[in-house]
């Protein structure tokens, strides 16, 4: 009699690791911001050695962590595999541009949707709202969002990227306010083809307050949004605990801004290398939209409201 009456094993096979749930494997790579979920630890990977990771923070202190364990990476949990080329580098070296998923070099992509289990289970993006699942980009919108410069844009990208690509806005850099007229004039936005922009520093009496006054007193003022922040600078946007502060440091006006931050904090400043490697150290800290200011939040979402909004 072949037939079995108490079934199969229900020990054989891979039985352990039945519900749960698996967690991806990343390869280690020099420069990658890597958190300790247990102690909070965060840093860029500067070395290997003897089973170890070591984590450098923005304040160059180093802490090792076994290699075999967990960690977030953007917020994702994650275990790593052995690198594929050295990690270690030279000291006093700062991090070099990393990429992220879905961005070019030196441009992360959009941090990870993460699910919440007072939502139910359902996945929010890094801004906040729920995840459209399994959605393919839109076709991009004849509208346009500007921000100033490459940071702006890969903060936007990083915290509203998933939002964005589903509603299919595009972000464009101005590479500087001073350019805007010119480009508007260039695009000539009209009822269907408006445009939101995103300036740094719009504060009373400031050269960026009086650009946008003046654009939206011209021509194209019906069909253009300029709104912007209070910060000198979009580095300012990110909540100074992201980067272990109490409050960004005051920074004399004779002194360029980002160069003034990196002298006080520690940081390398003598190429232009050194203040993007900086920015990156910053970015890597912004997991979702509560490691931003409010001043900035309500101005984004403005824009993308804009800029959706059915004609």
């Amino acid at each position: 009699m072949d037939e079995d009456r108490y079934g199969s094993d229900v020990l054989s096979g891979d039985w352990r690791s039945r519900g749960v749930k698996k967690v991806r494997q990343v390869p280690l790579e020099r420069d990658m911001v890597l958190e300790d979920p247990d102690s909070g630890w965060a840093g860029a990977v500067v070395g290997l050695e003897a089973g170890n990771v070591a984590l450098e923070d923005w304040k160059g202190r180093t802490r090792s962590f076994p290699f075999v364990g967990q960690f977030l990476l953007e917020g994702e949990l994650v275990t790593l595999t052995r690198p594929q080329a050295p990690v270690g580098r030279p000291a006093g070296a700062a991090p070099a541009p990393r990429s992220g998923p879905g961005g070019a070099a030196g441009r992360p992509g959009a941090a990870p949707a993460v699910r919440h289990a007072s939502d139910g289970g359902r996945l929010r993006t890094a801004s906040g709202s729920f995840a459209v699942e399994q959605q393919r980009a839109r076709v991009a919108l004849p509208s346009r969002i500007m921000v100033e410069g490459k940071h702006d844009a890969e903060l936007v990208e990083k915290v509203w990227g998933a939002d964005l690509r589903v509603e299919g806005v595009v972000v464009e850099e101005l590479s500087g306010v001073d350019n805007l007229a010119d480009v508007l004039d260039d695009f000539r936005p009209t009822r269907e083809r408006r445009v939101g922009v995103l300036v740094d520093h719009l504060v009373p009496g400031s050269k960026e307050s009086r650009f946008a006054d003046a654009v939206m007193r011209g021509k194209w003022g019906a069909h253009v949004l300029v709104v912007g922040h209070p910060f000198v600078d979009v580095w300012q946007s990110v909540k100074p605990a992201r980067v272990g502060l109490r409050e960004w440091p005051v920074i004399p006006r004779s002194i360029e801004w980002k160069a003034g931050i990196c002298q006080a904090l520690g940081w390398p400043l003598a190429e232009q290398a050194d203040i993007a490697r900086a920015w990156q150290r910053i970015l890597g800290q912004v997991r979702t939209f509560a490691d931003l200011e409010p001043q900035l939040l309500g101005r984004v979402e403005e824009l993308i409201d804009f800029v959706t909004e059915p004609v």
